[in-house]
């Protein structure tokens, strides 16, 4: 029977796993983006400028090297773990030593893949704080465990008790992510310091998810939990180049895991990888030449962006609100509408021409939220799109 005449429930079918794994967003709202042409985006979480110089200079060295175009070190090359390791005593406060491992990744999501599959088996139990990251809790989902979900306080703070609450005999990890995707929040050193004992105490992993460390303001602070003494046998910190060198395309992030789990990782790497993009390492070098100078003054006109949208949005509190967000490149604002929060972005997309991402994706069913990222945009655009998004509530609500 020619496959085109096969009735439908005699096609093969997706895996029960797979099906159980929400669509991916970024995908979703492009589509109406696309749909749409003039439509500002507010949505997917990238800067505006690209790699550094000293990046782009390493290409030719990469280039005139024959070897580099085969497959290298899983871990990755000599040469960008020994950088990644002199930023992470420098700008971290951690040091590498025979009791720890970097392991160079395509960006941190695969890192934190590659941690969910090396500590957890099928059925066990993952923390997650929410609103959480789509894209952990996808793979968590991806590797047939349970995303165990905690709410946050008022202000998108860890609420330690509810952590604590949480555990069970099947949690195998808590995950936290400061600057925080999707709030902006940054948790306190002491708080971050509370779940990490917590883990110890509990024979549990930590991960921290630390993308976004460059990005803070009004005076907040960063910190490695891998700076934690004696944290090492339980703590896995997850960082990435995408955010504060440009290099999303680029997929390169690593991990800081403890030395016992380097099989399990290299076995899972080399499985879905082998190694991440060699090229992509030889630029990451170079970027990390570059440095936090390189970053800080990126970093400083994005705060003059972030000013602008946040002047917009604390003038119509009827409309929308936001608490204190003083990481990453977002505010989570919360709608007064019964509306679902992708219907709204649809109808701020198609009659409005702005674009954010819902808020149901971060796993906000309750009340309608909407994601607003402000990284990609210059004063002026950030501005006129902030203005759509008003206009459009007012018009919506």
């Amino acid at each position: 029977m020619p496959v085109e005449s096969m009735p439908v429930e005699s096609m093969p079918v997706e895996s029960l796993r797979v099906q159980a794994v929400q669509l991916p967003i970024i995908p979703v709202v492009a589509e109406l983006i696309r749909n749409s042409p003039g439509t500002i985006s507010l949505g997917q979480g990238v800067v505006s400028y690209g790699p550094p110089p000293e990046a782009i200079a390493q290409l030719q060295d990469f280039l005139s090297q024959p070897q580099n175009h085969k497959y290298q070190e899983v871990r990755g090359i000599p040469l960008l773990k020994q950088a990644i390791q002199a930023k992470l005593m420098a700008d971290n406060g951690v040091a590498i030593d025979d009791r720890r491992e970097i392991v160079v990744t395509a960006g941190s999501n695969m890192g934190f893949l590659n941690a969910v599959l090396a500590i957890a088996d099928p059925g066990d139990e993952i923390i997650l704080q929410s609103p959480y990251y789509f894209n952990h809790e996808m793979a968590i989902q991806l590797a047939d465990c349970r995303a165990v979900i905690v709410p946050t306080d008022a202000n998108f703070q860890l609420d330690l008790v509810a952590i604590r609450q949480a555990i069970t005999e099947r949690t195998r990890a808590i995950v936290t992510i400061s600057p925080n995707n999707p709030t902006g929040a940054v948790y306190p050193e002491a708080d971050l310091r509370a779940v990490n004992e917590l883990c110890r105490e509990a024979s549990l992993y930590h991960i921290a998810d630390e993308t976004y460390e460059y990005f803070t303001y009004d005076g907040a602070k960063h910190f490695s939990v891998s700076a934690i003494a004696d944290s090492h046998p339980y703590t896995i910190s997850l960082y990435s180049l995408s955010k504060a060198y440009g290099f999303a395309s680029w997929r390169i992030g690593y991990m800081v895991i403890p030395a016992h789990l380097t099989t399990a990782v290299q076995k899972i790497q080399d499985t879905n990888l082998i190694c991440a993009p060699v090229i992509s390492q030889y630029a990451a070098y170079g970027a990390l030449q570059a440095g936090w100078k390189f970053c800080q003054e990126k970093v400083s006109a994005i705060a003059q962006v972030r000013q602008t949208v946040l002047r917009v949005i604390e003038g119509v509190p009827d409309l929308c609100s936001t608490p204190p967000a003083q990481g990453a490149f977002y505010f989570l604002l919360k709608i007064p509408t019964p509306l679902d929060s992708l219907e709204l972005v649809k109808r701020l997309v198609q009659d409005h021409q702005v674009a954010a991402l819902p808020g149901s994706t971060f796993g906000l069913t309750q009340g309608c939220y909407l994601r607003v990222a402000y990284g990609a945009l210059d004063n002026a655009t950030a501005a006129e799109a902030v203005g759509r998004l008003v206009q459009g509530l007012k018009a919506i609500l």
